[in-house]
């Protein structure tokens, strides 16, 4: 004979759709009904019935809401990790099996870095994988980047992975790519111009840009710090942001201050580009994901990014190259 449910066990349903964890997901990621409903492709109208309908079969509150906000109630911070496992398993089983939602959309891939690493990888992924789409897109910065790869509104990235904040980290896989030299760019008339490359130590005065105020770039102005540090240069202050490659090259001429860079920068005008040696300052560049993602053309990049670290030895650190000890530690795992 079977038993009698328990005190309180109503409560509690049986199974949970993920399509509702799902939408409870984008909600508390976005605060914002609109923005979520955009993510997922859904009507606004047919989200919130999702969420009411979830907040009945858990027989809890999991948002406030009002004209102006959207905030997580307890109960809904509670729920957050749990949702956060449950479909990052439920996305690894079903990529197990080749059935991923993933299969009816392209890749998207931001290059954001301004050398050739990214757009290098990107072409050759899709030889490994011509009948998938891959599509780049042309931003700046991991942190930034990191932020639309945990929104689900970007598949892949580079960047430094160590810049990033670890409780970030641990939502994300990487594979490490290169350890790529950094240089200057410096005015045509600089004091420092007429040098073939640039000791670290000659840059003692300069005020150096390095994305100082830019909130997509953090890990990149730490990075510069750390390479300045006891050194006598300073980190130039924020500029106007800037959108696009020649405002940022019209706002860099104006204020005339060397800028921080690696050496497969895109030439810019007036400007010459010098690497920077005694030491060797790498850049540590990883190819970036969100954990537990799958996309069909995910593995080409990937074997993409491997091949042409193996055959243009992007992975061989100099023995006179400067890097911080954390991305020392980060960059020698293999995911």
């Amino acid at each position: 004979m079977p038993s009698s449910p328990g005190p309180g066990s109503a409560a509690v349903p049986r199974a949970v759709d993920p399509r509702l964890l799902r939408a409870f997901l984008a909600v508390a990621e976005e605060l914002h009904f609109t923005r979520a409903a955009a993510r997922l492709y859904v009507a606004q109208q047919a989200l919130s019935r999702d969420i009411r309908r979830l907040e009945r079969e858990l027989k809890a509150d999991l948002f406030v809401r009002n004209t102006r906000r959207v905030a997580l109630t307890p109960d809904g911070e509670r729920l957050l990790p749990y949702a956060r496992r449950v479909l990052e398993a439920q996305d690894a089983l079903l990529a197990a099996f080749g059935r991923t939602e993933a299969e009816q959309r392209p890749l998207l891939v931001d290059v954001n870095s301004p050398g050739l690493i990214g757009e290098r990888i990107l072409a050759r992924a899709r030889e490994l994988a011509p009948d998938c789409e891959l599509m780049a897109r042309f931003e700046s910065g991991l942190t930034g980047a990191a932020a639309e790869l945990l929104a689900g509104r970007l598949d892949a990235s580079f960047g430094r992975f160590a810049g990033l904040d670890p409780a970030i980290r641990d939502r994300l896989e990487q594979q490490p790519v290169r350890y790529e030299p950094m240089a200057i760019v410096l005015p045509e008339d600089h004091r420092l111009a007429a040098l073939d490359a640039v000791p670290l130590d000659a840059l003692a005065g300069e005020h150096v840009y390095a994305g100082a105020g830019n909130p997509r770039t953090p890990e990149w102005t730490d990075l510069a710090r750390q390479l300045f540090e006891g050194r006598g240069i300073e980190v130039a202050p924020p500029a106007p942001l800037a959108v696009g490659a020649q405002e940022f090259q019209r706002i860099m001429a104006k204020k005339r201050n060397p800028v921080l860079a690696v050496v497969d920068f895109p030439a810019m005008p007036k400007s010459l580009l010098r690497p920077l040696v005694d030491p060797v300052p790498l850049s540590p560049v990883s190819l970036v994901w969100r954990k537990g993602w799958m996309h069909p053309a995910m593995e080409a990049l990937r074997a993409a990014a491997a091949e042409l670290a193996a055959a243009e030895g992007w992975l061989h650190r100099p023995a006179e190259g400067w890097i911080p000890a954390t991305d020392e530690l980060i960059m020698a795992k293999r995911t």
